[in-house]
């Protein structure tokens, strides 16, 4: 079977989807790869080296014709030089893999669907044992996370660390992060390593375990102790409306102290909840910072515009989008082994073994024999 890896045409998209460290493993399973000519360059990969790993250079509209299987970081989109959509650019009974938004793009799952594409999304993998090593979530969230610590450290007029000078001691920056998930816990370690003193806040007991683990201080609320905060898949649930009005109170309180607030709370397939609104920013330090990583489910700030860093009330409010491709290098090599590990996982020396009985294969399975299968398990 033929794999290709076209360059990714949404703006500001830096990553691709494989590298040629890669691509030696996979050739060597069989698979011929087909990279389109400048896929990795904002990546800082030449094409020369992917020609060395065993990969052959085409043009785009090779990629599409010649390819059966497509491999991508964004969903597919109108092609600028083409004019088509990539979706429709596919191979009709091809594959497709990439993080396709199930939740929000009910259009394109139809679209792929009529054209009899089988196509799996990296953001639908079960995140489970079994699967880590094919978490593209949690590998970018770790980009995210480590990021957004570095961009709030540039943002406040501060230093993060506490300094004892000729000039008198500088306290340390305060920090809070909301959510203590895999780019929550990458904040938090960064922002340790760079000296600020940190807390979180999380409503789920074991992640909040995590954080203090790392030697932070975790935020509490005691009325939380009763409600099941958290799905079976670790993700948090939405809460109630009291426990979530608590829960601003709870957050406001410490985010006025707080030099730094980076937020990631979300609730799968759902709208991020909004923990921030325009009072309590109101109420926080002229100067300080939210950064806002759930933006692209609508933010944890009422007050967030995406793709925009905006100050309101004195308030730097950071709502950037796509944050892992502002690290596209190490992005792109994080993405590209998990999405490795997924395509030896589907496949065999026959090409794909489609057992939809394996958790794997099933949760990530979006479109099959033309019929949009997300939410199936069977």
């Amino acid at each position: 079977m033929k794999i290709g890896v076209p360059r990714e045409i949404i703006q500001n998209e830096k990553r691709v989807a494989l590298i040629p460290e890669s691509i030696k493993r996979i050739v060597k399973k069989g698979f011929e790869v087909q990279v389109e000519a400048g896929a990795g360059e904002l990546s800082l990969i030449p094409d020369s080296e992917y020609e060395k790993s065993g990969a052959k250079v085409v043009s785009s509209a090779a990629i599409y014709s010649d390819c059966d299987i497509i491999l991508k970081v964004q969903k597919p989109v109108l092609h600028p030089v083409l004019q088509k959509d990539e979706a429709d650019l596919i191979r009709e009974g091809g594959y497709l893999i990439a993080f396709l938004q199930p939740v929000n793009n009910a259009d394109l799952l139809k679209k792929l669907a009529s054209r009899n594409v089988t196509a799996f999304s990296m953001d639908a993998i079960p995140r489970t044992t079994l699967a880590q090593s094919m978490d593209a979530l949690s590998s970018m969230a770790t980009v995210a996370g480590y990021k957004a610590a570095l961009t709030a450290a540039n943002a406040i007029g501060k230093f993060f660390p506490m300094f004892m000078t000729a000039a008198g001691t500088i306290a340390p920056a305060k920090v809070l992060v909301i959510g203590a998930g895999v780019a929550g816990l990458q904040a938090i370690a960064t922002a340790k390593r760079l000296g600020a003193v940190v807390e979180v806040f999380d409503t789920r007991p074991a992640a909040r375990e995590q954080a203090e683990s790392l030697g932070v201080k975790a935020i509490k609320m005691d009325e939380l102790s009763k409600e099941d905060t958290e799905t079976k898949g670790g993700y948090a649930k939405e809460l109630s409306e009291e426990s979530h009005r608590m829960e601003m109170e709870l957050i406001k309180k410490h985010a006025i102290q707080s030099d730094v607030v980076i937020t990631t709370a979300q609730v799968y397939g759902k709208k991020a909840p909004i923990l921030f609104p325009e009072s309590t920013v109101k109420e926080m330090k002229k100067g300080s910072c939210i950064i806002d990583l759930a933006v692209e489910q609508g933010g944890n700030c009422e007050l967030t515009e995406p793709g925009k860093e905006v100050v309101k009330h004195g308030v730097i409010i950071n709502g950037f989008l796509n944050v892992p491709s502002s690290l596209p290098f190490h992005a792109s090599q994080m993405y590209s082994r998990n999405i490795e590990k997924f395509l030896f996982h589907l496949t065999n020396d026959k090409g794909f073994k489609l057992d939809l009985k394996d958790e794997i294969t099933a949760g990530s399975l979006i479109t099959h024999n033309r019929e949009v299968r997300f939410g199936k398990t069977a």
